[in-house]
């Protein structure tokens, strides 16, 4: 949610419990006080759009309140502020001059090009997993995501991510310490030089080692599937900076900031976090699903029930 506002809560309620546009009919008011040629003053058209907010867009327990009024592009530009909870988010809402149109969606200015959005659907759904190395819920979440790669297989493109910050000295970090930045940096190197042993290598560190002694503990497990341990240490030393680089920007491009988040052909999914929602989820990226999107997947790994945020 890029901005919290009035916009978000009004246009929930819409999608709920009306039928329609953003723009709506105010109900008809006689002998409103100073109108001329049919045209309201600014201050009684927004104390008229408040009064039809309050009475029909908003729930129980809102209330709106009016902040300013003034003509913008023929239009009145009325600022309003709903308190909910103790708490207040300001926003804007249009009405036509006359006092008979709400406009709920900001008017888009046609001089300006509004790139479109990316593709939901594709022929190989790209699939991103964002986690931390050693967040729980992020762990489960690889636990989950583990058997729609087994179904998949080679019909998606499927990565692991993981959320880092960089502070001003240019210092990278993970939300459970050092020994977690160190693991994710290591599990970017198998991805990168033995991918296909990098699930294997996830799980077990998930199930072996912890943000307390990875340093220690990845080798053995990492001899365990196979890995070229050596070749991820070489990786570790020399291509830090870059792959952490490359991370920071993409979460950053994305606006991730919790583990697990997960991006179904650049769409941020946000269906059921067990195995057989992220299968759906993910099959509603193909141009044209498999079969093997008719199989249900089991419940026995759970669901997802939390995040970690950075």
């Amino acid at each position: 949610m890029e901005k919290k506002s009035i916009l978000i809560i009004i246009l929930v309620i819409i999608i709920i419990a009306l039928v329609g546009g953003g723009i709506f009919y105010f109900k008809k008011q006689k002998n409103t006080p100073n109108s001329s040629a049919g045209v309201l003053s600014s201050q009684d058209a927004g104390n008229k759009a408040i009064d039809y907010i309050n009475k029909n867009l908003l729930q129980s327990g809102s209330t709106a309140s009016l902040e300013s009024t003034n003509e913008e592009n023929g239009l009145y530009k009325i600022t309003i502020k709903v308190s909910q909870n103790g708490k207040d988010q300001s926003g804007v809402v249009y009405a036509s001059r006359d006092g008979s149109l709400l406009f709920i969606y900001p008017p888009v200015d046609m001089k300006t090009e509004i790139p479109k959005q990316q593709s939901a659907k594709n022929d190989k759904p790209d699939v991103k997993l964002f986690v931390m190395a050693f967040c729980p819920y992020g762990n489960q979440a690889e636990s989950l995501i583990k058997p729609v790669l087994d179904l998949l297989k080679d019909k998606i493109t499927l990565s692991l991510h993981y959320i880092v910050s960089k502070d001003a000295s240019g210092k990278y970090s993970s939300l459970h310490g050092d020994q977690e930045l160190h693991q994710d940096v290591r599990e970017l190197c198998v991805a990168k030089y033995q991918n296909d042993k990098l699930w294997d290598f996830v799980l077990k560190i998930n199930d072996k080692c912890t943000a307390q002694n990875a340093d220690t503990c990845w080798e053995q497990v990492a001899k365990d599937s196979g890995i070229d341990t050596q070749k991820i240490k070489d990786c570790q030393q020399n291509e830090t900076d870059t792959l952490l680089a490359g991370e920071a920007a993409l979460t950053d491009q994305l606006k991730v900031s919790g583990s697990p988040t997960l991006f179904v052909n650049g769409v941020e999914y946000s269906g059921d976090r067990t195995a057989d929602g992220y299968k759906t989820g993910i099959c509603n990226g193909f141009n044209t699903a498999p079969q093997e999107c008719n199989q249900t997947l089991s419940s026995n790994g759970g669901t997802v029930q939390g995040g970690c945020g950075q």
